[in-house]
């Protein structure tokens, strides 16, 4: 996200001598992507940040796939994702290819223990349900349900949850995640015809520095396994930063939504991109003002991409018999559209409170075997009349 941001304290110009007001000196730390040409923050720790003092394990968490190959038309119950305790081991993968991941989520207790930090992929992370504060070296980001918490690559962070009862649809990307640049001018600021802008980004805050050293635990994934690493110093031990790479956070609530006279195409509804999928919000809005506009979408062939959506809340006006929590696939080549009767009853209604996610992917999804204890058996017959 190109805004600049900056708390605590920092030198006034970057690699240069920064000393300790006891003595000493902190530590630079360049937190970057796509080698030195993409985004970047200059962090200033209190210790080295590279003081390793053991790696204890590993263990594969590459999901098992049950078909590699799928041309159903798929949904699944997201809400009988069963809660556990722990953060990690809650997470789920439903439908993953060699671009992303997509979760689903039911943690009940806060990352006391450890800190977590995915060395591969951004992580977007949607909060159906539940409370609480990301913490990470960069601040605090204090969360609620619609929120998207976008986490670059590399941020080690924790989640404390004020909460017991949380839900979360999670997208993990091995490309960065981006604001769509067709919002943005050559600045990178959001344009006037955006559907949201920098006021509506939340920006790290409230940093807090831990000077303290003994044995930290983060547990890091990289390449499919997840290794547990001791360090000696606490990972939030910065006094200070300033750049452009950072999480941050955006409430779907905040989405205002593109309408027109006649039904407008899914990108209108585009809030986050990469070259390999797209996200996007259904939010609250008025439907379509030509006196004969049909407002449910009209039935397409997805040739090039799978479709994924997340359902939030409100009536999804194109599906029948859909529940919080559900999940649809429809693949690649197949054609979808309103179940039978939607696309009838939508013919003069004013407005719609559907609240839902969806990624199109342009690579096949792959399901995994945990996909299927979730699955809502014949979905693909529901077109049938």
């Amino acid at each position: 996200m190109p805004i600049y941001h900056t708390l605590g304290n920092i030198p006034h110009k970057r690699h240069t001598v920064f000393e300790k007001e006891n003595g000493g000196y902190y530590y630079e730390q360049l937190f970057g992507t796509i080698g030195f040409e993409g985004m970047s923050s200059l962090l200033y720790h209190v210790h080295r940040p590279t003081m390793v003092k053991a790696m204890l394990g590993s263990k594969s968490i590459t999901p098992k796939i049950a078909e590699k190959t799928n041309t159903l038309s798929r949904c699944f119950i997201g809400f009988n994702v069963a809660p556990e305790k722990d953060y990690l081991n809650s997470r789920k993968a439903i439908l993953v290819n060699q671009d992303c991941q997509i979760e689903l989520a039911a943690p009940q207790s806060s990352m006391d223990d450890y800190f977590y930090k995915n060395a591969d992929e951004d992580e977007l992370l949607f909060v159906h349900l539940g409370k609480g504060v990301l913490k990470t070296l960069f601040g605090n980001l204090e969360f609620s349900p619609g929120d998207y918490l976008l986490i670059p690559r590399g941020v080690i962070y924790q989640i404390h949850f004020e909460t017991a009862e949380n839900r979360l649809f999670i997208v993990t990307s091995h490309r960065p995640i981006y604001t769509p640049k067709r919002y943005r001018n050559w600045f990178g600021q959001l344009l006037e015809h955006a559907p949201y802008c920098e006021r509506d980004i939340r920006k790290p805050k409230d940093l807090e520095t831990h000077d303290e050293l003994g044995d930290f635990t983060i547990m890091v994934k990289k390449q499919g396994m997840l290794y547990e690493y001791i360090y000696a110093s606490h990972p939030f031990d910065v006094v200070g930063w300033d750049g452009y790479n950072y999480p941050y956070a955006f409430s779907i609530h905040d989405f205002e939504s593109i309408t027109g006279r006649v039904h407008q195409p899914p990108p209108v509804h585009q809030t986050f991109e990469t070259d390999v999928f797209v996200v996007c919000s259904f939010c609250p809005r008025l439907y379509d003002y030509h006196p004969q506009a049909v407002p449910a979408p009209y039935n397409h062939s997805n040739i090039d991409s799978d479709e994924v959506l997340y359902y939030v809340d409100g009536d999804f006006m194109s599906r029948n018999h859909i529940e919080k929590g559900y999940m649809s696939l429809h693949p690649s080549g197949i054609p979808h559209g309103p179940h039978p009767g939607a696309m009838e009853r939508s013919i003069g209604q004013k407005e719609t409170a559907e609240l839902a996610v969806m990624v199109d992917t342009f690579k096949p999804l792959m399901v995994t075997e945990y996909a299927y204890s979730l699955e809502l058996p014949d979905y693909y017959k529901s077109w049938l009349e």
